[in-house]
C-alpha cells in the first residue's frame, strides 16, 4: 500500500513537471513567434501599409462629412462641428502619410522623427477636447449658466500643451536626453488622462441631464445614446493611451513608434485612434438641419 502511494506521488510529480514544461514551451513558442514577426521586414511592411490604409479611410470619411456639412449649411463659418471633422481629417491624413513612409521616416534624426510622430497625437487631443468644450457649453446653456469662459480656457490649455511640447523638441535638438524623453512621455500620459477624466465628467453631466428630460421629448433617446456611447469610447481610449505611454517609460519592450515593434503598434493605434475615430464619426454622422428661409410665398 505504501509503495502504491509512493508510486502515485511520483506519477503526480511527473505530471506536474510535464504540465510545467508544456506551459513553458507554449510561452517560449509565443515569444519566439512575436519576436520573429517583429524582426520580419515583410510583417513590418504589411502592418504599416495596413495602418496607412486604415487611417486614409478615416481621413476620407471625415473629409466627406465635412463637405456634406458645408453643402448643407454653407452660410455658417467654421462651426465646432466643422472644425472637429477637419481636425479628424488632418490627424488621420498625417498618420496615413507617416505610416506609408515609415521606413524612410526611420532614417531621419531622432528629434525630427519624434516631431512627425508626436504631432498627430497632440492634434488628436485637440480634436476630441473640442467635444468636451461643446458638451460643457450645451450643459451650461441648458441650465442658464454662463459659457463665456469655456472657449478662452480651452484655447489657453491647448496653447500651453503646444508650447510645452515645442520647448521639449527644442531642448532635444539642443541637448538630447533620455530623462527629457521620459519626462515628455509622462507629460503626455498626464494630458491624456486628464482628457479622459474631462470626458467622464462633462459627458456624464450631460448624459444625466438628458435622462431627466421627459421620455416623450423629441430626440431624447437618440441624444442619450449618442452622448453615452461617445463618452464611453473616448474615456476608454484616452485611459488606455495614458496607461500605455506611462508604461512604456518603465518597460522598454513596450516602446511605441519603434520600427521593430509592428505588432504592438498595430494593436495600439487600432485601439486608441482608428476604431474610436471611426465609431465616433459614424455616431456623429447626422447633418445639421437646413436653415429655413425667412421669405415666404403667399399661396392664393
Amino acid at each position: 500500500m505504501r509503495r502504491l502511494l509512493q508510486l502515485r506521488q511520483v506519477t503526480d510529480s511527473l505530471h506536474g513537471v510535464d504540465d510545467l514544461s508544456t506551459a513553458e514551451l507554449q510561452t517560449s513558442i509565443s515569444e519566439s513567434w512575436w519576436n520573429k514577426a517583429d524582426e520580419s521586414e515583410v510583417w513590418q511592411d504589411w502592418v504599416y501599409y495596413s495602418l496607412a490604409a486604415a487611417y486614409a479611410l478615416v481621413a476620407i470619411a471625415a473629409l466627406v462629412q465635412l463637405i456634406r456639412i458645408q453643402l448643407r449649411v454653407p452660410e455658417y463659418g467654421w462651426t465646432t462641428q466643422k472644425v472637429f471633422h477637419f481636425l479628424n481629417f488632418l490627424v488621420s491624413g498625417v498618420r496615413a502619410i507617416t505610416f506609408l513612409f515609415r521606413h524612410e521616416l526611420q532614417s531621419l534624426p531622432e528629434v525630427f522623427r519624434s516631431i512627425l510622430l508626436d504631432l498627430p497625437g497632440i492634434l488628436f487631443f485637440s480634436t476630441y477636447a473640442l467635444l468636451v468644450l461643446f458638451w460643457a457649453e450645451i450643459y451650461n446653456q441648458a441650465r442658464n449658466l454662463p459659457t463665456d469662459k469655456f472657449r478662452p480656457v480651452f484655447l489657453t490649455l491647448n496653447a500651453a500643451v503646444y508650447v510645452i511640447q515645442i520647448l521639449i523638441w527644442l531642448i532635444e535638438i539642443w541637448k538630447p536626453s533620455n530623462t527629457l524623453e521620459t519626462g515628455s512621455k509622462l507629460f503626455f500620459a498626464g494630458v491624456f488622462f486628464v482628457t479622459a477624466i474631462a470626458f467622464l465628467l462633462h459627458g456624464g453631466r450631460l448624459y444625466f441631464m438628458l435622462r431627466r428630460f421627459p421620455i416623450e421629448s423629441r430626440g431624447r433617446q437618440k441624444k442619450l445614446r449618442e452622448v453615452g456611447l461617445v463618452t464611453s469610447i473616448c474615456f476608454i481610449c484616452f485611459t488606455i493611451r495614458s496607461f500605455m505611454i506611462a508604461f512604456s517609460t518603465i518597460d522598454k519592450k513596450a516602446d511605441l513608434d519603434i520600427l521593430d515593434h509592428p505588432l504592438l503598434n498595430v494593436i495600439y493605434y487600432v485601439v486608441v485612434e482608428i476604431i474610436p475615430s471611426a465609431l465616433i464619426l459614424f455616431i456623429l454622422r447626422k447633418l445639421p438641419p437646413r436653415r429655413i428661409s425667412p421669405v415666404y410665398t403667399t399661396i392664393n
